[in-house]
């Protein structure tokens, strides 16, 4: 990875609240891809979509949560999904997202706040990259449990040390440990 792109990510990580990282989104939109795919070798889209295609069948509709610029829609349309809702808080990656052609529906909102979408209204929900330093927190998994009906998937990436050390852990044991969703 070169120092350009290790920076643009840090650039991004200190964002001090949504509206300053929904400009930095905004504003990385049209090199996201290429920089993430060529530079970093990010995997996580075609990983998660892949586990998710395990358990949830592709007529199923899905929302992905953080969506970005479509990367993971991408990767589910690979795995025969076609029902795909994409959420975002920046306009400038949901239109990159939108240029791909696999979503019905294109929202613009931000994971960590209350999400405009009914209780139960998604089959599953699949969020990559989106739980991480200045981004959606712990909280989120409420929201995304609300959304997703009963009996539905929720599919999420993390890395470790964010996993432990910023609360997400002791928020996914205490979601079990409450029967509000099994791991």
């Amino acid at each position: 990875m070169n120092k350009k792109n290790h920076d643009r990510v840090q650039w991004v990580y200190s964002s001090k609240n949504n509206s300053e990282l929904t400009q930095k989104y905004d504003e990385w939109a049209k090199d996201y891809d290429r920089d993430l795919s060529e530079f970093f070798g990010w995997i996580a889209p075609k990983t998660a979509s892949a586990y998710l295609a395990k358990y949830v069948h592709p007529d199923s509709i899905v929302l992905d949560a953080g969506a970005g610029t479509g990367l993971v829609g991408l990767a589910l349309a690979e795995h025969g999904f076609q029902n795909l809702t994409a959420m975002d808080l920046s306009e400038g990656m949901l239109k990159e997202a939108r240029d791909k052609n696999v979503y019905k529906k294109l929202d613009q909102m931000v994971l960590g706040e209350p999400l405009g979408y009914e209780t139960d209204s998604f089959d599953a929900v699949i969020s990559v990259g989106v739980m991480t330093l200045g981004h959606a927190g712990p909280e989120s998994f409420e929201e995304l449990l609300r959304i997703t009906k009963p009996q539905g998937h929720i599919v999420f990436t993390i890395r470790t040390d964010v996993y432990l050390k910023n609360g997400f852990k002791e928020k996914q044991e205490e979601m079990e440990s409450k029967k509000l969703w099994e791991v």
